[in-house]
C-alpha cells in the first residue's frame, strides 16, 4: 500500500514519470512538424517520406534512431493539433538565426520533393512558411532549385562524356 501511494505521489509530481524527450516548445518539434505538414499535404506519410524525414532529422539534430522516431511521433501529433503555422514559425524565429531558418526551408523542400512532384498546395505552404520565417522569395526559390537539382558528384565531373 505504501509503495502504491509513493508511486502515485511520484507520478503526480513528475518524480517517477519518464519525462518526454521533446516538449511542445522544442524547436526540433516545430521544425519537424512543418516538414510533416508539407509531406502529408497529399495524403498520409508514406514509407519513402517517413524514411527521408527520419534521415533529415537524425542528421540535422544529431539524434539516434530511437530519439528520431520519438521526434517524428511528437511532430505528427503537433501537426495534427496545430491550427496554423504561427506557433511553429514564431518559435523558430526566436531560436534560430537566418542561416538556420534557411536550412529548415531547404529541409522542407527535400520533403516536398520526395514524391518527385510539387503540388500547388505544397508550393503555397512553402511560400507561407518561408515568409513567416523571414526567408525571402528569392532565397526560397534558390533553395527549391538547389534541392531539385542536386550537385553533380565528383564521379560525374571527372568522367568524360559518352561518345
Amino acid at each position: 500500500m505504501f509503495d502504491e501511494l509513493k508511486a502515485l505521489f511520484g507520478e503526480l509530481t513528475g518524480g517517477t514519470k519518464h519525462p518526454a524527450r521533446f516538449g511542445p516548445d522544442d524547436m526540433r518539434v516545430a521544425a519537424a512538424a512543418l516538414m510533416v505538414h508539407v509531406a502529408t499535404l497529399d495524403g498520409d506519410l508514406t514509407p519513402a517520406e517517413r524514411g527521408k524525414l527520419h534521415n533529415l532529422l537524425m542528421v540535422r539534430f544529431k539524434l539516434d534512431d530511437k530519439a528520431t522516431e520519438e521526434l517524428i511521433e511528437a511532430a505528427v501529433a503537433a501537426d495534427h493539433e496545430a491550427v496554423d503555422f504561427y506557433h511553429f514559425t514564431s518559435l523558430l524565429m526566436r531560436m534560430l538565426d537566418e542561416e538556420q531558418r534557411r536550412r529548415i526551408i531547404a529541409m522542407m523542400w527535400e520533403m516536398a520533393f520526395v514524391d518527385g512532384n510539387i503540388s500547388e498546395f505544397e508550393d503555397n505552404v512553402m511560400w507561407r512558411v518561408a515568409d513567416l520565417l523571414g526567408v525571402s522569395n528569392r532565397e526560397r526559390i534558390e533553395l527549391r532549385r538547389a534541392v531539385a537539382t542536386p550537385a553533380p558528384t565528383e564521379d560525374r565531373e571527372t568522367r568524360p562524356p559518352p561518345p
